[in-house]
C-alpha cells in the first residue's frame, strides 16, 4: 500500500512529498533532500491501528 507523506527537511527547512509503502512493515532509510540534495534519514513505523508514521532526521541529529 503506497501512501503519500510530507516531511519538512531538517537542513533547508523545505516541505517535501515522500511515498512510503506502507506494505512493508518498519523501514529505515536514506533519501536525498529535494531541494537542497542533502541526505535524509527516514524511518517508517506502523502503529497497532495501522497507521503510518514518518520521521525525518539530519546525519548530525543521529
Amino acid at each position: 500500500m503506497l501512501t503519500e507523506r510530507a516531511i519538512q527537511c531538517p537542513y533547508c527547512g523545505e516541505r517535501i512529498g515522500i511515498v512510503v509503502d506502507a506494505s512493508a512493515g518498519d523501514q529505515s532509510y536514506i533519501e536525498d533532500c529535494q531541494v537542497c540534495c542533502r541526505p535524509i534519514s527516514i524511518e517508517v513505523w506502523i502503529d497497532a491501528d495501522e497507521d503510518v508514521h514518518v520521521s525525518a532526521t539530519g546525519e548530525d541529529d543521529v
